[in-house]
């Protein structure tokens, strides 16, 4: 077990003695480093963020923005993490502090050291052209307005020869080992290899796994919901990678979306598609595919993609490994197939990939928002350009992700025209029951259905013209 404490800002930050419930927010202001604010506290707002340092793939580091309120405390157990009280450069501010000055981009200040936090990490990612807007994508301002925040980000040059933070990051980052914490009856474990964790689940059944925690620490936090026994994914090297093979491409359960972008670099395109509106760079740090999967929920929106590329899952216990297609993964609301002690590993889309692809959301933001509904097609096309599989796969209007199976079968053996578009369009208008709620009526939910697959056709068509 590592030493139970972190590294804050160059200096030691003991853990002993905290709340396995416990967020990194609430122990840095609890330590008097106040910088970070709650605001949201369930990742859309940005006050809360930090900078913790990971590896970078190539034996240096690099500075990656999370939000601190959906981190557990015992998660950063060994780890680096730097706040905005340690960013400044020396006896003045940092380049990125500076430059809000200067911009007149901050007001009352709340969120401002959030902003820093996501500008530190995107100023020194390697190999930057410019910096990218999408970096506070996370982070809201409710007073300032973002002209002058936009001003300030885009006076930002290179970092200077000498820079502390630059050349922190040509060293390695803290490697993961295992964790225990206990306090107040309650336990917190982060094993580092399945052969651990099945060991803890066998001992603890109920405990509740965390993979990113971006949705399970929001349950805490906003429904104070407290857990015996929270078990930890991050530390289990089986659970990373991709590996491209022949047949298949092979991601990790435990994978971050933005490392998955970063790897990928388009060569899905309909996961290219999806990734930058999966939330926000903030939230996709720390967020998984296996935890988007295993959560259940039917406005997730990495069960349509994956369900339109038929992807299957790789499961693991203690009694040993098997395999399940994700289509009839989900039994119900937010339930699986998964059993007491079993894990998602891997998460496998077979190859060669489907000639048309496309996702997408219909939210009231285009950014860090939440489904109202989303969608994923895949069409197959033979040499006469006939569909020969169609996968047309919803979320938000049934109690899981949900594929339209009778329209599908309407589209095999045409060419995807309007003739096409209008047999399963008659379909597609009745089926499904969709739910109102605050995000959109049942009515508005199941004109999307329809209206996003003529969008379908409407995009193939232009294209093919282009």
């Amino acid at each position: 077990m590592t030493d139970l404490s972190l590294t804050v800002n160059g200096e030691e930050l003991r853990l002993s003695g905290v709340d396995p419930s416990s967020t990194l927010l609430q122990v840095l202001r609890d330590r008097g480093l106040t910088g970070a604010k709650e605001g949201c506290a369930e990742g859309e707002c940005g006050a809360c963020a930090v900078v913790v340092v990971r590896p970078d793939g190539n034996g240096g580091s690099r500075f990656e923005p999370v939000n601190s309120c959906l981190v557990l405390a015992g998660a950063m157990a060994g780890q680096e993490v730097w706040t905005v009280e340690g960013m400044r450069a020396g006896a003045g501010l940092h380049p990125v502090q500076h430059a809000l000055v200067e911009h007149g981009a901050s007001q009352c200040g709340y969120c401002t050291p959030g902003f820093v936090a996501s500008m530190f990490g995107e100023y020194y990612r390697r190999n930057r052209d410019g910096f990218e807007l999408d970096a506070i994508a996370g982070n809201l301002c409710r007073c300032t307005g973002y002209r002058p925040i936009r001003d300030a980000v885009r006076t930002l040059g290179a970092p200077e020869p000498g820079d502390p933070h630059a050349e922190r990051l040509g060293r390695p980052a803290p490697a993961m080992h295992s964790v225990r914490l206990e306090q107040r009856g309650r336990r917190f474990f982060r094993p580092s290899g399945l052969g651990e964790l099945f060991q803890i689940l066998e001992e603890h059944p109920h405990a509740r796994l965390i993979a990113g925690g971006t949705d399970v620490v929001v349950e805490m936090n906003q429904r104070h919901v407290r857990f015996d026994v929270l078990v930890s994914l991050e530390a289990i090297d089986d659970l990373r990678g991709i590996d491209w093979t022949d047949d298949c491409l092979d991601i990790g359960a435990g994978e971050p979306l933005s490392s998955i972008e970063d790897q990928l670099q388009g060569r899905l395109p309909i996961l290219a598609e999806l990734l930058p509106l999966f939330s926000s760079r903030l939230i996709r740090n720390r967020a998984t595919l296996g935890g988007n999967v295993a959560n259940a929920s039917p406005i997730g929106d990495g069960p349509p993609v994956l369900l339109a590329l038929d992807a299957d899952l790789s499961l693991a216990s203690a009694r040993g490994p098997r395999t399940v297609p994700l289509d009839g993964f989900f039994t119900g609301y937010r339930r699986t197939l998964l059993e007491p002690g079993e894990v998602i590993t891997r998460i496998r889309i077979p190859r060669p990939f489907p000639a048309i692809g496309r996702f997408y959301k219909v939210s009231k933001r285009e950014l860090d928002d939440i489904s109202t509904v989303a969608a994923a097609f895949t069409l197959r096309l033979d040499t006469s350009a006939q569909v020969t599989s169609a996968r047309l796969a919803y979320g938000g209007v049934a109690p899981t992700p949900v594929r339209a199976a009778e329209a599908e079968r309407a589209l095999v053996g045409r060419r995807f025209d309007e003739d096409a578009v209008a047999a399963a369009r008659s379909v597609l208008a009745d089926a499904f029951s969709p739910i109102d709620d605050h995000r959109g009526s049942a009515a508005y939910r199941r004109a999307m259905v329809v209206r996003l697959f003529e969008k379908l056709h409407a995009d193939v068509t232009a294209g093919a013209q282009t």
